[in-house]
């Protein structure tokens, strides 16, 4: 039972993450272009008259890294989601039947829970940035606080499902549900409150392009989400 699981979560992240690369590569790649133009130029107007400087050695060419880098990295993830969103979903499918819902709708739920505590509440507070934006010395902090941010949003998101599972027979679904959310909202925004802001995004930096590649990050988290939900759901309904 278990190994039909992993193989139906893989399939769903498989073809979640060839959309994914589709759309990252159609409507990221450009933004990511005009990112690197700009750290350029700006990069070439701070070290203008300085004849020592010298440039940094290319460990992949751009070629490599919008190719057959971002495929790999797309699928890796992908695939590891959709294996541990097989998981996430056998945990959760007897636990969550008090509901009523069945694999599709189980799937759907479990996909839009997984968005916000994964991607979006860690994201407001510490959105997605392009290559040009962020000082490299402070990539490790800045990426320790986002998963710290992760790791608080999903503990705090499971506390707000077993809160609804508990409330559930005696206050029914809408009102339990509703002290779900405002718990979660609660723990989430203090924490973001404690959390230490990040901003490196340089005075110049072009609003419209931050705005266009934050989007399309979007985008892509939705579409693999999306596509997961999706796939394994009808998978589990037509094997049910």
């Amino acid at each position: 039972m278990m190994g039909n699981l992993l193989l139906r979560g893989l399939i769903a992240g498989l073809l979640a993450g060839l959309l994914a690369f589709a759309f990252a590569k159609v409507f990221g790649e450009p933004q990511v272009e005009r990112a690197i133009a700009f750290e350029a130029s700006a990069g070439h107007e701070h070290s203008h008259g300085d004849a020592g400087a010298e440039e940094e050695e290319e460990v992949f060419s751009r070629d490599v890294q919008a190719g057959a880098g971002l495929f790999t990295g797309v699928m890796v993830y992908s695939l590891s989601m959709g294996g541990l969103f097989a998981l996430v979903f056998a945990y959760a499918m007897g636990r969550l039947r008090a509901f009523g819902l069945g694999p599709r709708g189980l799937a759907l739920l479990l996909a839009v829970l997984a968005f916000v505590a994964v991607y979006l509440v860690p994201g407001l507070k510490y959105p997605a940035n392009p290559p040009a934006v962020g000082d490299p010395d402070t990539i490790g902090a800045r990426t320790r606080l986002f998963f710290l941010m992760i790791l608080v949003s999903v503990a705090a998101m499971v506390l707000a499902v077993n809160t609804a599972r508990a409330f559930f027979p005696r206050w029914g679904g809408w009102n339990a549900s509703l002290a779900a959310v405002a718990l979660y909202g609660v723990v989430v925004m203090v924490a973001a409150a404690l959390f230490p802001s990040v901003n490196e995004v340089p005075e110049h930096f072009s609003a419209n392009l931050l705005w266009q590649f934050r989007s399309v990050a979007m985008g892509i988290q939705v579409l693999l989400w999306g596509t997961t939900a999706l796939v394994f759901g009808w998978l589990m309904q037509r094997h049910s």
